[in-house]
Parts: structure tokens; sequence; C-alpha cells
């Protein structure tokens, strides 16, 4: 017998993914081909796995950890790609004989000119990994791959690209990386962590979004992981407190027995603790949907409703292929979430295929009126390298114009790894239908609108206004953009803020505001705005300029104005959560104000009337050390719920001080 058949091959899985802090999440994918391989390798004692790497490190440190590595097997996303290379290409120069594995989504369909340009890659796994990775490790190390499918690789000069496997269709013959240990000597390595769990329970996307690439990936068919194993998976992550887990699947609810798996969540919540939030993507199945996502609130495992809407503009939706997903769909379960006070937030995409700037602000319109009043993500559309749209035929016939941009995640850290290795996305900033410069006003509407709106300093007047007045949201977010500057200084200041940064982004700069001295984190730009004005003591002078230029904005369209929209004003700045308020307030209107809103929030209709109403306005309830303190829990953590507004009871009579006990959120 040779040495070389007595040798044990180390193994080093590579999945890096997004942490925050000390809470990181466990490197599924790789877990996965741990576990197959184990499970079903004749040989599998003759490999040993190293510990996997999980998130960024510095380059150095991840070759330490991998020295000595006979495989090295990355799985490869967006978020990873060029530190995933440049770790592959660095362990190959140390170790030449090393055999390169790379994976996942990222992976080009046809990589031909990715093997040649990067040949320090060996193979690349197309679709599911774990076949492909079992049958490369039980050849190793006679490199004998031309009989392995769903790969590709270069023998000698020559491009081989072995034909695609079937999918698994019985997806327990997958061990589960949590039931088989895979993650036991990374839990006890890393104790001080706070572990987050990525999860399936099916595999398979129906559709074929032009923008994603998940579809693609799938190859459409849906198949599931068994109940048994879910339930046990679920008991896992109750028995080592993971907090968080996100559900990969595509279309959570799209088969019956997901309520079930909800439930058996729910219940392991209550009798355990844990885990505290399970994230879904939601099936496009409106009302199982709707029941699954109350089912997760009233068990106090949301953080909120997601509405992935993308736009609002059918002919745009018919290009991105989701012709199949109307937006009444997703108006009606607004309207149902709204009226059971489920909080929700909906997804709008800047820039997508034959959307224009009149019809991405009539969508903004829209999805406002029809009950999201808690909060729109605008998000800025990039090009995934294997989701249809990165095809250059749909990028020239939709005159979709790009700049490669620094990937950056919202209220993230600046963090200095030492390698000057920067994640990169195509950003899109310009289409056949959205010139940039509508881009720019785009891009500055939303966040105008997020501040004004959604960030809360002005939400109740505009809302009012628009019931009681018929002035559209539209209209007065435009406002606000198109203020004089001679009369509106700080107005125009802000609307010259935004433009800039619109602008900075098209010329490749960073999607969100660096702000050192604001936690040191990556902010959106409507949200620095609105801590910089209360930092800046410029809120009186912000209220201000907003009475005048929403009078004005009356007076322009002949409408006479309302003797309580100075009232509106002045309480919607009295119920912006601000530190240093050391004791609650009692708020006298003339008008039943706040109760008018919430009508308008359950209805889309309302009406004000002239009566005497006491708002004890509860301030001792949340107290912040200092602004520092003040960001990070109210503009950060308040963002998907939009919390940025006291509680506040309502009374008939006056009283001198409101108990704090009285206030209910």
């Amino acid at each position: 017998m040779n040495a070389e058949s007595e040798k044990t091959w180390q193994v080093g899985l590579v999945q890096i993914n997004n942490s925050f802090a000390d809470a990181c999440y466990l490197p599924y994918a790789v877990g996965l081909l741990q576990a197959y391989f184990q499970h079903h390798s004749r040989c599998s004692t003759k490999f040993s796995f190293l510990t996997p790497i999980y998130r960024r490190i510095p380059v150095d440190d991840a070759l330490q950890q991998l020295n000595g590595a006979d495989i090295v097997a990355l799985s490869v996303s967006s978020w990873n790609f060029k530190a995933s290379l440049e770790i592959a290409r660095r362990h190959k120069e140390h170790h030449p004989d090393a055999l390169i594995l790379l994976g996942g989504p990222h992976i080009p369909g046809d990589a031909a000119t990715f093997l040649r340009t990067c040949t320090w890659v060996d193979i690349v796994c197309h679709g599911e990994g774990e076949i492909p990775f079992l049958s490369i490790l039980e050849t190793w190390p006679n490199r004998a791959w031309n009989d392995i499918p769903s790969i590709s690789y270069l023998d000698g000069e020559q491009y081989v690209g072995r034909p695609d496997e079937s999918r698994i269709t019985d997806l327990d013959t997958i061990p589960s990386p949590y039931l088989a240990g895979v993650f036991e000597p990374l839990l006890r390595e890393r104790h001080d962590h706070q572990w987050l769990a990525l999860w399936e329970t099916n595999r398979g996307c129906p559709f074929s979004c032009s923008y994603c690439d998940w579809g693609a990936a799938t190859r459409s068919k849906l198949f599931c992981f068994g109940m048994d194993r879910l339930k046990q998976e679920i008991a896992w992550f109750s028995e080592h407190k993971i907090e968080f887990i996100f559900c990969c699947d595509s279309n959570f609810g799209i088969v019956s027995r997901d309520m079930e798996i909800v439930s058996t969540v729910a219940e392991t919540k209550k009798t355990t603790g844990f885990p505290k939030a399970l994230s879904v993507q939601n099936t496009k199945n409106s009302d199982r949907s709707y029941k699954i996502q109350k089912a997760l609130a009233d068990a106090g495992l949301s953080k909120g409703v997601n509405l992935a809407l993308q736009s609002m503009n059918h002919e745009t939706l018919e290009l991105i292929g989701r012709r199949n997903i109307p937006p009444e769909m997703f108006q009606d379960l607004q309207q149902r979430y709204t009226k059971d006070g489920i909080e929700t937030f909906s997804d709008i995409i800047i820039g997508l295929p034959g959307e224009s700037y009149d019809s991405f602000i009539k969508g903004v319109e829209s999805i406002i009126e029809n009950g999201q009043h808690n909060r729109i993500q605008f998000i800025n559309l990039s090009i995934l390298p294997n989701a249809p749209m990165a095809n250059p035929s749909y990028c020239a016939q939709h005159g979709l114009i790009s700049v490669e941009s620094r990937i950056i995640n919202i209220h993230g850290s600046q963090t200095d790894y030492g390698d000057n290795i920067y994640e990169t996305q195509e950003l899109v900033i310009g289409s056949a239908t959205m010139p940039p410069n509508d881009w720019c006003r785009a891009r500055v509407f939303s966040w105008m609108t997020s501040l004004l709106y959604f960030d809360k300093l002005l939400q109740i007047p505009i809302m009012l206004l628009r019931a009681m007045t018929g002035i559209s949201y539209v209209q007065q977010i435009e406002a606000f953009i198109d203020a004089p500057k001679d009369r509106f200084p700080l107005l125009n200041e802000l609307t010259e803020f935004f433009f800039a940064e619109a602008e900075n982004i098209q010329h490749g700069g960073s999607e969100f505001f660096y702000a050192s001295d604001w936690l040191g984190i990556y902010w959106p730009h409507d949200e620095y705005a609105y801590i910089q004005l209360s930092a800046d003591n410029k809120l009186g002078t912000f209220y201000q300029e907003a009475h005048r230029r929403l009078s004005e904005l009356l007076s322009e369209t002949a409408v006479s104005s309302p003797p309580w929209l100075e009232e509106a004003i002045t309480l919607n700045q009295a119920l912006l959560k601000q530190p240093f308020n050391t004791e609650n307030m009692e708020f006298r209107a003339n008008y039943n104000l706040l109760e008018a809103c919430d009508v308008v929030r359950k209805t889309g209709n309302g009406s004000l009337a002239e009566q005497t109403a006491y708002y004890d306005i509860c301030r001792t309830n949340e107290q912040w050390s200092g602004w520092q303190e003040w960001s990070r829990e109210v503009v950060w953590y308040g963002n998907k719920r939009g919390a940025y507004l006291y509680p506040f009871v309502r009374r008939n009579e006056p009283v001198s001080r409101c108990g704090a006990e009285g206030c209910n959120e």
C-alpha cells in the first residue's frame, strides 16, 4: 500500500456571508456539501474538513485558516465574489497542487471565458452542488472528471462543459448539516457569536423575473424536504438558541403545508423562546400569503411583511416577467394587513425597463393611496450576472445604462480588511424610458418621499391634505423638491444634497451615505438628512418652511389653506421622537387630527371634525442618552417599522400632566 492511498486529504470550505457585529450566518450551502459527502461517500474517512470560513475576514487570515488544504470549495454570490476569488487565487499560488472548486449563483452558465481568465480555478459547478462535489472528491486525486455532470473545466486549452445533472427530486437524500452535526465544531470554537440560520423547506421557483437569477438557477419545478426533517431542524434551532432564521425558499406559502411549518415554529417559540424571528419570501398566492404572515405576526415571529411590488406599471411588469403577479394582488394584501394592524413595507425598484419617471411616481402615489403608510423601500436596480436581464441583447433592447458600484450594506460599517478587495455590482442609472436625468430625479423623489412621509417628519399634514383637499402625495413631495431657493433655503439645501448624491451614484459612488460621526455606518440619504436636521437644531426652521411651502402649493392649486394645517404641522413636530425630551406633553388641538389620520390609514378616506382634543404625548417611556444612541435606536432600528413618533393618549378634558402608565403604543 503506497503512502498516497493512506493519506488523509484536507478540505477547506468557504462561504462568506453578511454578518452583523457578532451575529453571523452559519455557512449552510457548504454545510450541505459536507453533510452529503460524509453520508454518501465510500471513502469519507480519507477526507477531513477544516473549520469553514463563514464571514469576511482579511485574505491573509483566510489563507492561514486554509493552510495545507488539498481541496478548497467556495460558494460565490454577488456579495463575496471578489474576496472568494482572491482567496482561491492566493491559496493556489501557495499550494499549486490544490484543487479549487467554485459553485453558487455567481458562476456564469457558459464558464469558458471565466475559466480562461481565472486560471487558478480548476472546476466550476452549475446548479445543485451536492452530487458533483461528491463525485469530484471520490475521483481525487486522479482528476477523472470527464463523466461528472453539471461541471465545467479546462482540459489543457479545451473547454469542457458537462451536461447538467437532473435535479435531486428526493431532497431527503441530502442530510441536514444542522442535524448531522456539521456545525458543532464551529459552534464550540466560536461560542461568542450569536448565530443566525439559513433554512430551506423546498427548492425551486416557478417564476422567471428578468432581474432575478433565482428561477433560472433552480429551473422552475418545486421539490420539498420532508416534514419530519424540518420539524427536527426547528427543534435544533431552538436547542441552539438561534434567534433569527432566514428561509431561503423563493416562494414560501406556495404549498399548503407551509402553514403547518409556521405553526410548528410558533409553538416552538411559545414553549422555548426560540427562534425569535422567521423571515420568509412570500408566495404570490395572496390568500395563503396573508394567512402565513398573520400567523407569523400573531406569534411575534415577524419583523414586518415585505410586499415585493417592484413596480406598479403593467408594461414594466410584462417586460420583467412578472405578468402573472398583478399589482392588484398586492393591493388586496396591503388592505388586509392594514386592517389587521400588521406592519408591512413595500419594495419598489428604480430604473426597471419600461418604467418612466411619470409612471414611477404614479406608482408611488398608488402604493401610498392603497394603504402603505409605514415604509416603501426604494431599491436601485442592479444586474445580476445570471439573470435574464444580464443578456446584452436585453440591455440593448431597453437601453439600460449601468455603472460599476461597490456593494454597500445598508447600515453597514466601513470595515477595512487591509486587502483592498471590494465587491461590486452593475447598477442601472438610466434606461430608454428613464434617461439618466430622469433617473436622478426619481432617486431624489424617493429620498424626499422617505424623509417627509415614511420618516414621519410631515406624514400627518401630508396625509390630511391629501384626504381633505385632494392635493396628491406626488404634488406635495414635488413641491418640496422644486421649492424656490430664495424663499426656502433649508428645503433647497436638502434638495441639492439629494441631487448631488444621486449624481454621485451615477458616477459609481456609494448607494448609501457614510457618516463617520454617526455610528460610523452607511445611512440611507433620507435618514442621514433626518439626523442632521435634528442634531443641528434645524427642525424648527424646517417646519416653518414646510408650512409656508404647503400653503403656497394650496394657493397655486386654488385651494384655500385649511385652518387646521399649521396645527397639524405643529402636532407632527411634537410627536417626533427626539432625545432630551424628559417630560410628557399635553397638546391642545381644535380638530380630531390623529383620529382622522387613523381613518385614512385604514380606509383611504376620512374627515376632520372641529372639536377640542387634548393629546397626551408620552415622551418618558423611551429615553436616549444622546444623539448617537437615538440615531441607532430610533432612526436605524425604526426603519422598516416607521417607529418615529411617540405614542399618545387622547383626552377630552385638559390635565396638567400625563401619567406614563396611561400612554399606549
